[in-house]
């Protein structure tokens, strides 16, 4: 769906001082962007970026190898990892 066909339902307003509203002005016009469609890809291209940032993990070669290795062939439950897994469970809220 193009963003054409998409009805703007939502609202978001923000307060901000002069200085600020003058900046996002000339960095929208350099752009040859509405202020409002300039804060919303600014927004959303950061947004993306935080949200990628704390939900991908990225492992090196090794780290790689060393969890596919355990997922492919994982240890015996031991009290430790027993331990561990219940600890995980406390603390981790999944989503």
């Amino acid at each position: 769906m193009t963003q054409a066909n998409v009805t703007k339902k939502e609202r978001i307003s923000l307060r901000l001082n002069e200085v600020a509203k003058r900046r996002i002005e000339r960095a929208a016009s350099l752009e040859g962007k509405t202020v409002s469609g300039f804060i919303v890809s600014s927004a959303l291209s950061y947004a993306e970026k935080t949200i990628q940032l704390h939900e991908t993990m990225v492992l090196n070669r090794r780290d790689a190898m060393r969890f596919f290795d355990v997922v492919s062939n994982p240890p015996a439950l031991n009290d430790k990892l027993r331990s561990a897994m219940g600890e995980h469970g406390k603390r981790v809220v999944s989503r």
